[in-house]
């Protein structure tokens, strides 16, 4: 009997030892994952207050006429049709 309860008490500290030493590893890595999640995100700028970038200044009208004689170049050669030719002028002066 004595040689019995010696192999029952050797294989309960075993396993209590293997699943402590489990549980060990397996906060250690969660903890890891973590801490790279967490840095992935401050890198995509989402931990952070976005500055916004002012607006880009008015183009001035030269360029404009001269996106509008290209997109006149394009009607006429038929690359673009009534529809999307509008659609850019437009978008170009924005109205």
């Amino acid at each position: 009997m004595p040689g019995l309860l010696r192999g029952i008490a050797r294989t309960a500290v075993v396993a209590g030892t293997a699943t402590a030493v489990s549980n060990r590893v397996s906060r250690r890595q969660a903890n890891r994952w973590a801490a790279q999640n967490q840095q992935a995100y401050e890198q995509q700028g989402y931990g952070q207050p976005q500055a916004y970038d002012a607006p880009p200044p008015a183009d001035d009208m030269d360029a404009k006429l001269a996106q509008l004689r290209e997109l006149g170049e394009l009607k006429s050669q038929g690359v673009l049709s009534e529809d999307e030719f509008a659609a850019q002028k437009r978008r170009i002066l924005g109205s």
